[in-house]
Order: structure tokens, then C-alpha cells, then sequence
């Protein structure tokens, strides 16, 4: 019988994966397709490039947000030391 431990394990780790490939997408998708075009015409927010406040500030505050939450809803306390076997 596999240990609980493990199963809960998997699922934490899918979860992290998520979040990583949702971080990538923000990041990709703000730098390349706000920053792909002509320097001279880019839009300022707070003076930074837009493509650069949207993929890294408000996207790293947008995973801070979404990696606390997920550690609230999804992930378990779990002890590490091995458990003794009821009988």
C-alpha cells in the first residue's frame, strides 16, 4: 500500500508545476507581445515600459498572490517522520 504521503506529495508538485507554466505564460505573453514593437511607441505605466510593469511587477505580485493562495486551499501540514503501522 503506497504511503498517503506520496499521493499528497504528487498532487502539491502538479499544483507547483501549474503555477510555474502560469507564471511563464504572464511573463511570455506581456514581454513579447507588448514589447515586441517599435521602442518609440511604447505606453509607460508609473515610467516603466508597459510590457515590463505587466510581465514583471504586476506579474510577480499577481503569483505572489496566486502561490499564497494556493498554499492556503491546497497544500496540507504533513509530518515527514514515518508513521508506525496500526494494527
Amino acid at each position: 500500500m503506497q504511503d498517503k504521503r506520496f499521493k499528497i506529495a504528487h498532487k502539491e508538485a502538479l499544483i507547483g508545476v501549474v503555477l510555474v507554466i502560469i507564471n511563464f505564460a504572464i511573463w511570455f505573453g506581456f514581454a513579447y507581445g507588448l514589447g515586441s514593437g517599435d521602442p518609440l511607441e511604447y505606453d509607460y505605466v508609473f515610467g516603466f515600459p508597459a510590457w515590463f510593469f505587466y510581465s514583471c511587477i504586476a506579474g510577480t505580485i499577481f503569483m505572489i498572490i496566486a502561490i499564497w493562495l494556493a498554499m492556503k486551499l491546497f497544500f496540507k501540514d504533513i509530518s515527514l517522520e514515518e508513521e508506525e503501522e496500526q494494527k
